[in-house]
């Protein structure tokens, strides 16, 4: 039966676009499921009950190229109206790979935004340059190091930290697995840590920035992203795959805290995992961390205890700096195993514009960690 609708559809014909990697037996079936992906995106119904002309030519997403990409695959630009998305992260998320998620055989490879709906974002606070200039550092690689093993207590990390600043580290963050732990409550932690660090600039007249993790229950992550800005602490470290990118983007966007974030990919890691599903790297680690606010981005470097490839790291750090409006690029943080020894060719990878992530290898060896950090600073500003 037609639905009546007394207010007559009128869209601006604005429009973003959507790139997909489908798999099809051949070009005609690559089309069918093109289609299907446009309507699964928007209107989730039946192509012969759409009630209206004008959902039809203005809600429904178009196709605008089908292009093979190697056997089996093809790739496939989809257009949707910029209103689809309203003015929401979490909604233009689910117009990009809501329900089709769900299905096999398809990837969001890339997006983009018009520039006016860009603006309706305010991405990250920093970026490059602007964290580049909390720390007076311009002539090599950022440094970061975490707080770690689990089980030690506030106490006693708060003495890595002290150790770690007075060593050079730009960036000493919580291990993403410190919460508010019986061991290692929250607050007392955040305190120590962040007085630790500060006490080493002191001394050194350095600016080393202490990052706590924020990542907590909903209803617990603005108090704790508040408490650490009082008890003086530099940024914060946020795991968007574990409480959300949009509650990534709230921080981010909150003019009183105005701290750096540093995106972890807790959970996230298994969306870009397979090639013939989930997010493209580019996408993960890129696109969606600047338009939620993150500064930077960790991800698994290859070589190292993760699966990653070359070209897939390549396709994060484009993800990273590429244009995106006036959305400012954030720094690439390769890790995951990442050692003392490797310094050099990471520079040479991802260039002077990154952050490298070192955590267990600095505590290795019999030199002592103040002497180990000093060694990860002169190597990554030798070139």
């Amino acid at each position: 039966m037609p639905i009546d609708d007394p207010v007559a559809l009128s869209l601006s014909g604005e429009r973003l676009t959507a790139i997909y990697r489908i798999r099809a037996a051949d070009e005609g079936a690559a089309l069918l499921r093109a289609q299907d992906i446009c309507l699964e995106q928007t209107v989730e119904f039946p192509a012969a009950l759409i009630p209206s002309e004008l959902i039809r030519a203005q809600i429904v997403g178009s196709v605008d190229a089908l292009t093979a990409a190697g056997s089996g695959a093809w790739d496939v630009r989809i257009r949707y109206p910029v209103e689809a998305a309203g003015a929401e992260l979490t909604q233009l998320v689910n117009l990009l790979f809501g329900n089709v998620a769900l299905q096999p055989g398809v990837r969001l490879m890339d997006f983009s935004l018009p520039d006016g709906m860009l603006a309706g974002f305010r991405g990250p606070r920093f970026g490059i340059t602007g964290l580049r200039g909390l720390l007076a550092v311009h002539d090599r690689p950022l440094l970061c190091t975490a707080l770690k093993p689990m089980g030690l207590s506030a106490q006693a990390l708060a003495a890595l930290a002290y150790e770690l600043a007075l060593g050079g580290i730009d960036l000493i963050k919580d291990d993403h697995g410190l919460t508010d732990q019986p061991f290692c409550p929250v607050d007392e932690r955040i305190g120590r840590c962040a007085e630790a660090v500060e006490r080493a600039n002191r001394e050194t007249g350095r600016r080393c920035l202490y990052l706590p993790n924020v990542t907590a229950p909903a209803g617990e992550i603005a108090r704790r992203a508040r408490a650490a800005k009082a008890a003086g602490a530099g940024g914060l470290l946020f795991c968007p795959g574990l409480a959300g990118l949009d509650a990534m983007r709230a921080l981010a966007d909150d003019a009183g805290l105005a701290m750096p974030i540093l995106g972890h990919p807790a959970f996230i890691g298994g969306l870009a995992l397979s090639p013939d599903a989930g997010l493209s790297h580019k996408v993960l680690y890129g696109r969606l961390h600047r338009l939620a606010g993150a500064d930077a981005a960790i991800f698994p470097h290859h070589g190292g205890r993760f699966a990653y490839s070359e070209a897939e790291c390549r396709d994060i750090l484009a993800g990273c700096t590429d244009a995106m409006g006036e959305l400012a690029p954030i720094f690439p943080v390769p890790a995951g195993g990442m050692q003392l020894g490797r310094v050099r060719e990471l520079r040479a990878f991802y260039g002077r514009d990154c952050i490298l992530l070192i955590g267990g290898d600095l505590h290795a060896g019999d030199e002592g960690l103040i002497a180990r950090a000093r060694r990860f600073v002169a190597l990554a500003g030798s070139d």
